[in-house]
């Protein structure tokens, strides 16, 4: 877990984000109006079911819709104060890979087959660092020991089919750090491996972040590895963010009905259980969205005004926000329409969930 004192100043803002994407059945809102913040040396864990936009969120902080049919239609993602999504391809050639990178969670589709390691992992060593010769594959060598893959100099000859899953994903990791990224992207990568890999690939990651002070965006489905991994959550639902806050508060005292339930479907070893929580219904058809919650049909505690207009943005707590009618019934003021937090929603301190 990420130590609140090593914890910096904001690298990246994401401001009223919206990635739509053309179809015959109509306009998909895939992201709809996200704004959320990370800050150097902190990982923000950003969870919801399949469906509900995590990935393309990525794809856009990164310009890497694809279009046709996507197109980033608003909002601002900006990158040490820079707005990224101004930027031309040549620019942002020289932002991915090098200032943001992206971790994905198969690493036998993000490596290519055709290309042994050290090619691959020098790929972007060439370009941004322009290392050549001996000098790159000593860098190569040295990245692969630190994700702490065994006898790198002989590995880096080796094809991704000759590694173990763990192994690849490490070697996808190595790509992500090669040039000491602001920020890290982390698309659900340790969906493909058993449960003590998945164990030392998330300790990896920590020591890594100790080591570099990269912020860390952790995509995911897996309230477990949230509170393994993260510093703060936003919890995704049709395209939006309808709840945040650091981890302690949202595990200790989720405000978003969405929330509760993924924390209720988390099995518990303690308790024993003939059947396992499972949210009612379907997520909603991103094309013919409502203008109401999203949510409502699948919410136990839904009322009229819920299934009549999408609720603002309400502050719960020290920098906890929810996209909930209940919560103006609690007497929280909304701070803003629709849909995330900008720094200036911020608390001024990280409290972090016990480890």
């Amino acid at each position: 877990m990420t130590s609140a004192s090593r914890i910096g100043e904001v690298v990246l803002e994401v401001q009223d984000l919206r990635t739509y994407f053309v179809t015959k059945w109509g306009v998909v809102k895939a992201v709809d109006g996200l704004s959320f913040y990370l800050r150097k040396g902190e990982t923000l864990g950003i969870v919801g079911e399949s469906g509900s936009g995590k990935s393309v969120t990525a794809l856009s902080i990164t310009r890497l819709v694809p279009s046709p049919p996507g197109h980033i239609v608003g909002g601002q993602v900006k990158l040490m104060g820079e707005d990224i999504l101004q930027f031309n391809e040549r620019e942002m050639v020289k932002v991915r890979g090098n200032r943001i990178a992206m971790v994905l969670q198969d690493p036998m589709t993000a490596l290519n087959p055709v290309f042994d390691i050290e090619n691959q992992v020098g790929e972007a060593l060439k370009i941004h660092k322009h290392l050549r010769g001996q000098t790159l594959k000593d860098s190569v060598v040295d990245m692969l020991r630190k994700v702490r893959i065994p006898a790198p100099e002989i590995r880096i000859r080796d094809y991704p089919h000759q590694l173990s899953g763990g192994m690849r994903q490490r070697v996808v990791g190595a790509i992500g750090i090669s040039c000491d990224p602001e920020v890290l992207i982390a698309d659900e990568p340790t969906t493909s491996l058993d449960a003590t890999i998945q164990a030392q690939y998330l300790r990896l990651l920590r020591d890594l972040q100790e080591e570099t002070g990269v912020g860390i965006i952790f995509i995911t489905h897996d309230f477990g590895i949230v509170a393994k991994m993260c510093d703060r959550v936003a919890v995704m639902y049709a395209g939006k963010i309808v709840e945040q806050g650091n981890v302690r508060q949202i595990f200790n005292n989720p405000s978003h009905p969405y929330t509760e339930a993924l924390i209720t479907a988390v099995p518990k070893m303690e308790e024993k259980a003939k059947r396992l929580y499972a949210i009612p219904g379907q997520p909603p058809v991103l094309w013919d969205l409502p203008n109401a919650c999203a949510f409502a049909p699948r919410c136990p505690y839904a009322f009229d005004k819920c299934h009549e207009e999408y609720p603002p943005v309400f502050e719960v707590g020290d920098g906890q926000l929810s996209a909930c009618w209940l919560r103006e019934g609690e007497g929280a003021k909304p701070v803003a329409a629709g849909g995330g937090a900008s720094t200036s929603a911020a608390p001024t301190t990280t409290t972090e969930a016990d480890d």
